[in-house]
């Protein structure tokens, strides 16, 4: 069943958590809903369209008053600061859990517990230890709420479910009128959240058993006929039992009224009608005057029984043929899902396939029941939708269709074993957003403050999830928290300017931007990104070219061997008014030329000091002036042999070149023609750092680099127009 063998869980796992609990810490109080409970109800109502989803500020029990043991054992504090220090190690919480144990240190023990089941809520064999413990120690109203508790958290637990059950049984007295009510109401809530489970034969087969010592005959009857429409493991069975049970009762004790009397009143005209051509061969036999024998009225012949029992047969048959058709349809599927529980050691590929495919086909299977309304549905375990409502006599067939319940039992199912996973989490959203905005809301809470809390990618898409549907405070506040919780990165940091800046908050998204500036000085890399950054939204927002200089002028007082920064302050120089940037732009090249960059950097600055030359000034004397320095900067760096000038080309390279290329097939002699190349779009202009699309962030977030910046071509204006040196 889901989440199963949890208690032999060792290893260390790749799970990504939160800091778990410091001794001193409480969690608050369990849910006013499933805490306490009523004398009519048992436990929490489970929509039947979405099992209960696990609320983290319910994942723990408060110290009890009844608690005196203030002293702990020896070594609780050592095992206590290694399960801390460490807290992705699950072998460390394992061994302070034994250790407890061993002690029988209540104290340390439920100490030991709340913390651990905060990180890992999904391991049902320890809150059923926690549920023994609380027992054991002689408190059983928090030994239930424990179980109520794990079962918020991982409602598809049948272990859970049952043994729950039996410490009801155990603790609740029977014989007052009540407690018969509530422990239907469990077993009813317990079906509705686990009993689409394929491994839920043991819940149903309690149940059952349960209603017969009851003496409720007819319950125990509708019970089964809801089983016998849930494809489980053990469908068979169900139905053998189903057959000795109406084998062994009579009809009348265990058919629902309408039922009985319907198969009764079909059963004797069919009998009147083979009886009635015997009856007149009988009649000529007679002696004269005597009649034929009556039968008692009320009471059902030996005949009439059987006869009825093969009419509820017939039934029931084609009920089973169907459901064992939907288990035919799922046993490979079932079948190469190996881990089915929940642990901290990683799935193979094939069983993160097995899962998926798993998926794709229940989800076609819905598909095909909307596209085909005339199609004979198949029906799940429970009735209606108020799952806290008590069965009526004669409800078996009263169930809820095949609608999305199957498929979301399955994504539940699948998201205790995958829980680490977030492919599953994000597929599941995708499913549920079209649906209800609230639920695909919770399942993000679940995923991202219970199991992900250190991945990264899941809470940014909950951030643009809340931004979608209006919500930008709560936007805030999961970016917020992720950068708490996992410091330094930079996508995040961005994530909360953009929002700040769509949200027109743009002093707030400047701030945030120069935080990270400030915070950032003792690492040189990502001081100049957020420099850039920064001087970006001061020149294309703010209209504030001044700023922006500053800003990079700073940064590269800092990082000087910085070439972005050298490329984008170029750029900022050369976008501005171009009779006043001369001055400023060649101050930038001079600079960059001085600074410790690379010389084919050095030759990229100095080609676009003569683009910017020949586009803007007004004297031929100083484009030629800056063409020499070029061309002399050329040579001491080595630069790459200069194309063939004033059309000096050999001529049959030249035709080759015309062959093989779009270019006029005549150019004048004097003006031989130059393949300029276009460059690339201002960095100032355009984030070269998105790419693939919003959140598909480049390298330099992983790396400790930069994207490429572009200028990789030179351009030959040197053809035909300056003269050869």
């Amino acid at each position: 069943m889901a989440a199963e063998g949890c208690e032999e869980m060792s290893g260390n796992g790749e799970l990504e958590e939160s800091a778990a609990m410091e001794p001193s810490e409480v969690l608050p109080q369990p849910s006013i809903e499933m805490a306490e409970m009523s004398e009519e109800n048992g436990s929490a109502a489970t929509e039947p369209e979405a099992p209960v989803g696990p609320d983290p500020a319910t994942f723990s029990m408060p110290p009890g008053a009844e608690d005196e043991e203030r002293e702990l054992p020896a070594d609780f504090e050592r095992l206590w600061k290694a399960a801390h220090d460490n807290p992705q190690d699950f072998t460390s919480w394992t061994d302070l859990l034994q250790y407890c144990e061993q002690e029988s240190h209540i104290t340390a023990s439920r100490r030991a517990l709340v913390a651990f089941l905060a990180r890992y809520p999904l391991c049902y064999g320890y809150w059923k230890k926690f549920a023994d413990l609380e027992r054991r120690a002689g408190y059983n109203n928090k030994a239930e709420e424990v179980c109520v508790q794990g079962l918020q958290s991982i409602p598809l637990s049948v272990d859970l479910w049952i043994h729950y059950i039996n410490l009801l049984l155990g603790t609740l007295d029977m014989n007052l009128p009540e407690s018969p009510i509530r422990i239907r109401s469990v077993f009813e809530d317990a079906v509705a959240a686990a009993g689409l489970d394929f491994h839920s034969d043991r819940l149903w087969d309690l149940y059952v058993e349960w209603e017969k010592e009851q003496g409720n005959m007819k319950n125990a009857t509708a019970v089964l006929d809801r089983v016998l429409k849930v494809p489980t493991q053990l469908y068979n069975t169900h139905y053998e039992k189903f057959k000795e049970h109406l084998n062994s009762h009579e009809p009348k004790e265990v058919l629902p009224p309408e039922e009985y009397e319907e198969l009764r009143a079909l059963c004797r005209q069919s009998q009147k009608a083979e009886r009635a051509e015997q009856a007149q061969e009988d009649e000529a036999e007679r002696p004269p005057g005597e009649e034929e024998p009556a039968t008692p009225e009320g009471t059902d012949t030996e005949e009439l029984i059987q006869k009825m029992r093969e009419q509820v047969l017939i039934r029931r048959d084609k009920v089973y043929q169907d459901n064992e058709g939907q288990v035919r349809d799922r046993w490979n599927f079932e079948d190469a899902i190996k881990r089915p529980y929940f642990h901290v050691k990683p799935l193979d590929r094939l069983q993160l396939r097995a899962w998926h495919s798993y998926l794709d086909w229940e989800i076609s299977q819905l598909n095909k029941e909307t596209k085909d309304p005339n199609e004979d549905p198949n029906q799940a375990a429970t009735e209606g939708t108020d799952v806290m409502e008590q069965p009526q006599e004669g409800s078996g067939d009263a169930a809820v269709a095949h609608d999305d319940h199957r498929v979301r039992i399955l994504f539940e199912r699948c998201l205790i074993a995958c829980a680490l996973y977030e492919e599953f989490w994000t597929r599941y959203i995708q499913y549920l957003e079209p649906q209800s905005v609230e639920e695909a809301r919770a399942v993000y809470r679940r995923a991202c403050e219970i199991h992900l809390t250190n991945k990264p990618n899941i809470h940014m898409q909950w951030a643009t999830f809340e931004e979608r549907h209006g919500d930008l405070t709560e936007a805030r506040r999961v970016l917020e928290a992720l950068e708490k919780n996992v410091p330094g990165l930079a996508v995040v940091r961005l994530r909360r300017a953009a929002l700040e800046r769509r949200a027109g908050q743009l002093d707030q998204s400047e701030a945030l931007l120069e935080e990270a500036v400030a915070e950032s000085k003792e690492k040189p890399t990502l001081h100049a990104f957020y420099s850039i950054k920064l001087a970006r939204l001061l020149l294309k927002l703010g209209r504030d070219p001044s700023r922006a200089r500053r800003v990079l002028q700073e940064a590269l007082e800092i990082s000087p061997d910085n070439d972005k920064l050298h490329l984008n302050l170029l750029e900022l120089e050369v976008s501005g008014d171009p009779w006043s940037s001369a001055e400023a732009v060649q101050e930038c090249v001079t600079r960059a030329l001085a600074a410790p960059l690379a010389p084919h950097t050095k030759i990229i600055f100095s080609q676009r000091r003569l683009q910017f030359t020949e586009d803007f000034s007004n004297s031929i004397q100083s484009v030629l002036s800056v063409y020499e320095e070029h061309q002399k900067l050329m040579k001491e760096l080595g630069g790459t042999k200069r194309e063939a000038e004033n059309g000096d080309e050999d001529p049959e390279k030249l035709s080759k070149t015309e062959d093989s290329s779009a270019v006029a097939a005549e150019v004048p002699p004097t003006m031989p023609h130059v393949p300029i190349t276009t460059p690339p779009p201002p960095i100032m202009g355009a984030d070269m750092s998105a790419q693939s699309g919003y959140g598909g962030y480049g390298s330099w977030y992983q790396q400790p680099q930069y994207g490429s910046y572009g200028y990789q071509n030179t351009w030959n204006y040197n053809q035909g127009y300056y003269p050869p040196s």
